[in-house]
C-alpha cells in the first residue's frame, strides 16, 4: 500500500501527530510512507522505518501542480493540515482515498476541540479508518544515545508561537544557577532565540556559573532531537522541543501562561510537571499580552520552577 502522509508545518505538532501515524502504519501492514512537509517537519520524522520517500513541500501555489504529479498516485492520502493551501493540494494528489484534518470539524459539538491535540490527530485518523484505535506514545526514530558523564540539565527559553509564551531569561539564568552544582548546562534555542538565549548566558556569567554551553542557533533537527532525548532534566516553555523531550521520557518542568495546557501538555511523560498561575485572563491564546501586563508569565518566579524540580527527582 502506498500511502502519502501531509505532517503538519510545527515541530511540536509533528511530534504530537506520531501517535496517530503509527496508528495508519499499524492498519496499513504493509504501507511504504512518503513524507510531505515542512523542512522542520520532515526532518524530525525522516527516520520512520516505513518511510521510503520524504519531501519538503514548496508553498508556492504554482509549484503545488508539478510536486503533485511529480509524486504519482497512492492508495490513500492524509494531509495533517487544515489550510485553504492544502485543501488545494488534496485536490491535485491522484490517490483512491483522501483524508484531511480539519480543527473546525464538528465545532458545534467539540469534536475536535478542548481536548488533547495528540488526540485530535488520532480521532481524525480513526475518523478516516473507521477505526478505534487508542493514541499511544509519541514516537521519534533514528535517535543516538549520546550519555555524558555527568548530569545534564536543558533550558528552553524560546516559543515560535509568540512572545507571550516566554519565561523571562534572568528567571531562567536564576533557576539554572542553583541547579549548576548537580548538572551541566545547555541553553537551546532557534535562530530567532538567539537574543535571549545570550541574555540567560549573561546572567549565568554574572552568577559565576561556568558549566554551560550555549546552543541557540546553533543545532541541526538532528542534533536538537539527539541531545534532548539524553538530557536528565528539561525546563522548557510549550513549545516544539518540550513535545520531544516528551517523546523521550525526559523528567521535565513545562512553565505554561496564554496557551491550553489541556491541548498542548506533553503527552503521557509521568515525568512531566506544569507550571502556571491559573489566572482569570488565561488562557487567552494570544501571542502577545492583550492586557499589556504579561502576568501569566511575570508571576512566575524561579522558586515556583525550583520547587517543580524537586517533584522530578
Amino acid at each position: 500500500m502506498k500511502i502519502l502522509i501531509e505532517l503538519p508545518t510545527w515541530l511540536g505538532d509533528t511530534v504530537m501527530a506520531t501517535p496517530a501515524i503509527e496508528n495508519i502504519v499499524n492498519f496499513y501492514n504493509d504501507a511504504e510512507i512518503t513524507f510531505i512537509g515542512s523542512f522542520v517537519s520532515i526532518e524530525a520524522l525522516k527516520n520512520h522505518p516505513k518511510v521510503i520517500k520524504k519531501l519538503v513541500l514548496d508553498k508556492k501555489y504554482t509549484s503545488l501542480y508539478k510536486i503533485s504529479r511529480d509524486l504519482g498516485s497512492f492508495d490513500a492520502f492524509f494531509s495533517f493540515r487544515s489550510s485553504a493551501r492544502s485543501k488545494f493540494f488534496k485536490f491535485l494528489i491522484s490517490a483512491k482515498k483522501k483524508h484531511q484534518f480539519d480543527k473546525n470539524k464538528n465545532k458545534n459539538k467539540n469534536k475536535y476541540q478542548d481536548r488533547h491535540q495528540v488526540e485530535k490527530y488520532n480521532d481524525f485518523i480513526n475518523d478516516s479508518l473507521a477505526t478505534n484505535s487508542a493514541a499511544g506514545k509519541l514516537k521519534i526514530y533514528g535517535h543516538n544515545n549520546i550519555k555524558s558523564k555527568r548530569k545534564v540539565l536543558g533550558i528552553n527559553p524560546g516559543a515560535s508561537y509568540g512572545s507571550a509564551k516566554r519565561w523571562y531569561p534572568k528567571e531562567f539564568a536564576k533557576v539554572a544557577s542553583e541547579l549548576s552544582n548537580r548538572y551541566d548546562i545547555i541553553i537551546f534555542g532557534g535562530l530567532g532565540e538567539k537574543n535571549i538565549a545570550a541574555d540567560i548566558e549573561k546572567s549565568l556569567v554574572e552568577l559565576g556559573v561556568k558549566n554551560y554551553h550555549n546552543l541557540a542557533g546553533k543545532t541541526t533537527i538532528k542534533d536538537l532531537i539527539n541531545r534532548i532525548s539524553n538530557l536528565d532534566l528539561f525546563i522548557t516553555g510549550d513549545s516544539g522541543p518540550m513535545h520531544i523531550a516528551a517523546a523521550f521520557q525526559v523528567p521535565t518542568v513545562a512553565i505554561f501562561g496564554p496557551t491550553k495546557d489541556n491541548e498542548t501538555s506533553q503527552w503521557m511523560n509521568e515525568k512531566s510537571i506544569i507550571v502556571k498561575k491559573n489566572l482569570d485572563c488565561q488562557p487567552c491564546m494570544r501571542r502577545t499580552c492583550p492586557l499589556q501586563h504579561h502576568d501569566c508569565m511575570n508571576f512566575i518566579k524561579a522558586v515556583d520552577v525550583l520547587n517543580a524540580v524537586k517533584s522530578c527527582d
